[in-house]
């Protein structure tokens, strides 16, 4: 789909520089507040800093993704 993730760069602050398989880029900007649950391991930056692309989605180890379309509209709209 034109939402898969081709690229992403973890930035300082819980920021994620991401590109898009239609060329489309920017940043998402994570609110600590929301890392909770599972995604409480992301609070920890040398977690953080191991995000890598995992079928078109930025993911962690352990089974940690986010879902691509949300983080599209988010930078599409900025």
């Amino acid at each position: 789909m034109y939402w898969d993730v081709v690229e992403v760069k973890p930035e300082p602050g819980y920021s994620l520089w991401v590109r898009f398989q239609d060329g489309l880029s920017g940043r998402v900007q994570l609110r600590q507040e929301n890392l909770t649950g599972i995604l409480a391991r992301l609070r920890d930056p040398g977690f953080f800093d191991q995000a890598f692309v995992d079928y078109g989605a930025v993911a962690w180890p352990g089974g940690v993704d986010f879902a691509p379309d949300a983080m599209y509209e988010d930078i599409a709209s900025q």
